[in-house]
């Protein structure tokens, strides 16, 4: 299931986006990527998994855009991350991956105006690339940790490679739930 050699080289930290108790006994993390189909598809197969295993669970996202694949996936993370900045990260997190086929710049204020940020700031910061290097330090975390695509999954700091669609990630959580408790 998990992969003993590969672990997260950046321990979690208040410097990551999470949701769910900072002691839950559980901890996803997620390198995932905005534009990228499978991170897509796995968005609501994690929202299941979180409703299922509720305060059991804290899920953290990190950015690991795959700009040679996706060329609008780098911006994606940036506009979360200036959602994040007006404290409307994970807002923004869900509207680019249920819109996943609407992010070029104009979509991405759009949301933004939707969510009611400051969309002055917002593009400022956007036309800036203020938070270029914050999704760069996810990124380089994710290589050092072994990540070579998206999404990659960490169980309590271990990766997992195992399947992640339908039950078998919440059968992981609950296996390692199990190991630990």
């Amino acid at each position: 299931m998990t992969e003993t050699g590969a672990h997260l080289s950046v321990p979690v930290s208040e410097r990551d986006h999470a949701q769910g108790p900072a002691d839950a006994p559980l901890t996803l993390v997620e390198y995932g990527d905005f534009e990228c189909s499978y991170c897509g598809a796995a968005y609501p197969i994690i929202k299941e998994t979180q409703r299922r295993l509720g305060d059991r669970l804290r899920f953290v996202f990190r950015n690991f855009p795959i700009s040679t694949s996706h060329p609008r996936a780098q911006a994606a993370a940036e506009a979360a991350e200036a959602a994040g900045a007006q404290g409307k990260y994970w807002e923004m997190h869900d509207i680019l991956y249920e819109r996943q086929d609407t992010l070029e710049d104009a979509d991405l204020l759009g949301f933004a105006e939707e969510l009611g940020l400051d969309s002055e700031r917002f593009d400022r910061e956007m036309r800036e690339r203020r938070y270029e290097d914050r999704v760069r330090e996810d990124f380089l975390s994710g290589v050092r940790s072994g990540v070579n695509g998206t999404p990659t999954f960490y169980i309590d700091g271990a990766r997992y490679d195992g399947a992640w669609d339908g039950d078998h990630l919440l059968r992981a959580l609950e296996h390692a739930a199990g190991a630990t408790g």
